[in-house]
């Protein structure tokens, strides 16, 4: 049976990628190889999924379909030199990377005249809750964006933007599920410290947030609307709402995001 479907690094997020696919019966396990350069890991890969695995990434470049790189964006010039005229016929491969700051101008020198699409998935991805980001290159059709729909949206949800807000995503999706980490950890230690026991103050603020935002998504609500249904006049939440106003929560966040940002676009100039 062909490849179909080729990864070049079997990491967490490949892996992430690859279970759901397979879960979801996207692709066979038989139909798809990946390049691994580790023992254990290729090993690992094997036994969990039953895929092909090799140490060749010029072996993958030469039969898959879809060419999938999940490596490190400071080893991609080297990888990509090695896959130079190793390539199946550039109308017959999508490529797909989620290499952070690598551009499609610098992707596309490195496969001249292929459909190339760059994505930005988050860690919640492992889970199957992601939400990806992607963006086209020049010679990508219809076809192409919605085999990489297909794909994505086997670990979560997908959007499509242009490659000028990639660093934007990355400032927010990307970097966010740092910052909600953060917010869950001071919810539970603000349990702690009211009195209760950090196995149910984490189980209480955990569930919180989940819940939350599974209710703004079904209900499409506007988080200030929630706010004020939930902000009891001299009540409690009114109160801890005062106290995180004059801590500047919000506007921190905002800057957070703003500062990521920034940064994703220094990493890729």
């Amino acid at each position: 049976m062909s490849i179909r479907f080729g990864i070049i690094g079997g990491g967490v997020m490949g892996e992430a990628l690859l279970s759901r696919l397979i879960n979801r019966q996207i692709y066979l396990p038989s139909e798809v190889l990946v390049s691994e350069p580790q023992t254990q890991r290729r090993s690992f890969l094997v036994q969990e999924y039953g895929v092909e695995v090799t140490t060749d990434n010029r072996e993958v470049a030469r039969v898959a379909e879809v060419l999938f790189l999940a490596i490190k964006p400071q080893v991609f010039e080297a990888v990509a030199a090695e896959l130079v005229e190793n390539v199946v016929s550039p109308e017959e491969q999508l490529v797909i990377s989620i290499m952070a700051g690598v551009t499609l101008n610098k992707l596309e020198w490195a496969f001249p005249g292929q459909a190339v699409i760059r994505a930005m998935p988050n860690t919640p991805a492992t889970v199957g809750a992601g939400i990806t980001a992607i963006a086209a290159g020049n010679h990508v059709q219809i076809g192409h964006l919605e085999q990489a729909q297909r794909i994505f949206k086997a670990v979560g949800e997908v959007v499509e933007v242009p490659e000028t807000m990639l660093d934007a995503v990355t400032g927010l999706s990307g970097s966010g599920p740092g910052y909600v980490a953060l917010v869950v950890e001071a919810l539970t230690d603000g349990g702690v410290a009211a009195g209760l026991p950090r196995a149910i103050a984490s189980q209480l603020a955990l569930q919180t947030v989940l819940g939350t935002a599974q209710l703004l998504k079904d209900t499409g609500m506007h988080p200030a609307e929630l706010k004020d249904r939930v902000t009891s006049p001299g009540g409690t939440t009114i109160a801890g709402i005062g106290e995180l106003e004059r801590a500047g929560f919000r506007s921190a966040l905002i800057e957070a995001v703003k500062k990521a940002y920034r940064r994703s676009k220094e990493l890729g100039s």
